[in-house]
């Protein structure tokens, strides 16, 4: 019973794992689609969303028949408390790569400018924050996961910069304040991808040792 129980356990981190590389790819694509203003790209990051919505759900689902019939408890039991909670964040950031390409379709017949400010090196932090996060998790690796929770701060200031620069184009030249506000968009759902990525390695610790992390927190004990 405890090898089968174990089996389960696997196949659940195995679906996160999965579930996980389709939101990284989702965002990645989605920024594609911003930056060559492929429409065609946007509108399937869009479509592929509901493939996302269901294997969130079947994982939601298969985890709490786990912890009603086995009722866990110790290390079993915080994963897969941490499994719902990863597996509710990675279906967010599938929302937010759909935010993404959304305004990438609204932006793929206006000319960019700065080209698109700094989304992309945005984009490129945010997506390394998600990867590392997702590596913390199926390695253990607490380590990671602490870095993971300090670059949130980092991501957090480009989102500032970004919009005080948006914000300063917007004064300068009217005709761009549309072309801004769904710039400014991009950057707050990369913003929040950054805060999600964070709550996954938030949840890597907490698996790990049964240490929960919180709006960065106590990091300096953590990493001891």
């Amino acid at each position: 019973m405890k090898e089968h129980f174990s089996e389960q356990l696997e196949t659940l981190r195995q679906q996160l794992i999965i579930l996980g590389a389709e939101s990284e790819s989702q965002i990645r694509l989605a920024v594609e689609a911003l930056i060559t203003a492929d429409a065609e790209k946007a509108n399937a990051v869009i479509a592929h969303d509901s493939v996302i919505d269901q294997m969130e759900l079947r994982n939601e689902e298969f985890a709490i028949h786990l912890l009603a019939l086995q009722q866990p408890v110790a290390v079993d039991l915080r994963f897969l408390v941490s499994a719902l909670k990863i597996n509710n964040d990675l279906e967010r950031i599938g929302d937010h790569a759909v935010n993404i390409a959304e305004s990438a379709v609204r932006l793929s017949a206006m000319r960019p400018f700065k080209p698109w400010i700094d989304i992309p090196h945005m984009a490129e932090v945010a997506r390394t924050m998600l990867k590392k996060s997702l590596d913390s998790f199926v390695r253990r690796d607490t380590a990671m996961a602490i870095e993971v929770c300090k670059e949130d701060d980092i991501l957090d200031q480009k989102h500032r910069s970004i919009i005080r620069e948006l914000l300063t184009y917007m004064a300068e030249h009217h005709s761009l304040i549309s072309s801004c506000i769904e710039i400014m968009n991009v950057s707050k759902n990369l913003e929040r991808v950054g805060d999600l990525a964070t709550n996954i390695a938030e949840e890597s610790i907490f698996i790990v040792e049964g240490r929960t992390i919180k709006h960065h927190n106590d990091l300096r004990e953590a990493s001891r």
